[in-house]
């Protein structure tokens, strides 16, 4: 069956912004299904006219909700959050939200679902940011028991929230902690084959009905990042061990700042290696050959050595 539209939730993000530009190239009518339409208006240019519908959707409300799949082909669901802020809780975003989206996409008879989920969800962890997620996968396999679920690691590219958090901080402070001793293994993806993978997986049914795990080519541990990130920016900081235990007193006060740069939550998720475990299907099982950090990284981490930033403007 052909996809004629195409429903995003949370298409203006990062992620979003990628997967919009590829669905683009596939001729669908592509609806941004976002809280403030207006955010999603710089995606226009990225499809034919009219082609890039921006609607808007509080993925907290059923109806809104139910209206922004009406007639679709397809949904993505790309809802999420890295901290608790208000009513926007993990328990409500990651499950509820999620919940209330796949079951109006299987009322309205949508079998191609995609779900972005993250590495190390795990019912037993104690990051209440794993458990919600993997309760959010749970709810989608309920609803639609064909749709593909993606977990990556940390996804990196330009506007993203990873390399360019850090290169901000580096830019005023000559000091950069390393939490756990910076020992913690990630395994950076290129946002580029993220939605690689999620354009082939709404394309072909037969993908459906799995969990794929993405991971770049290469492991790092958390220091490596952060030393691949001062090469590409031409900085030089201080790198300094910072035990667990001091990290979660620290970020018990900093998650109280409106934006927090750390939660004792993200603390508790930085004890544990971020990694693909091989159980699971990945890049390489949908004919992807992923794309190292190093040779992205300097297409947007340069911006800092000449004292600028990456903006969402800005192409991905």
């Amino acid at each position: 069956m052909a996809i004629n539209v195409i429903t995003i939730f949370g298409g203006s993000g990062f992620i979003g912004r990628a997967l919009v530009q590829r669905l683009a190239e596939i001729g669908a009518c592509i609806r941004v299904a976002v809280r403030d339409p207006e955010q999603a208006l710089p995606l226009k240019p990225c499809g034919d006219v009219g082609q890039i519908v921006p609607v808007q959707a509080n993925v907290r409300d059923d109806a809104s909700v139910r209206a922004a799949v009406a007639g679709a082909d397809a949904v993505v669901n790309l809802v999420g959050i890295l901290y608790e802020s208000g009513r926007q809780t993990f328990e409500a975003v990651h499950v509820g939200a999620v919940e209330r989206i796949a079951k109006a996409a299987a009322a309205e008879g949508v079998s191609r679902f995609v779900h972005m989920s993250a590495l190390g969800v795990s019912e037993q962890s104690a990051s209440v940011y794993a458990r919600t997620k993997a309760a959010g996968e749970e709810a989608v396999r309920a609803a639609i028991p064909g749709a593909a679920i993606f977990r990556p690691s940390v996804v990196f590219g330009p506007g993203d929230g990873f390399f360019n958090l850090f290169a901000s901080l580096a830019r005023f402070t000559p000091v950069l902690p390393l939490i756990g001793g910076g020992r913690t293994r990630f395994q950076p993806v290129y946002v580029g084959d993220v939605a690689e993978a999620m354009a082939k997986a709404l394309a072909d049914p037969a993908l459906g009905g799995a969990v794929y795990e993405l991971g770049g080519p290469h492991v790092y541990t958390f220091k490596e990042l952060m030393q691949l990130m001062l090469r590409e920016t031409g900085m030089r900081r201080l790198l300094v061990p910072l035990p667990f235990g001091l990290a979660s007193l620290q970020a018990a006060f900093l998650e109280k700042l409106p934006k927090p740069p750390l939660t004792r939550d993200q603390v508790t998720l930085l004890r544990s290696d971020n990694v693909v475990t091989g159980t699971h299907k990945g890049l390489a099982d949908l004919g992807i050959t992923p794309t190292a950090a190093e040779v992205i990284l300097p297409f947007y981490m340069d911006m800092y050595r000449k004292g600028g930033r990456y903006t969402s403007a800005q192409p991905v």
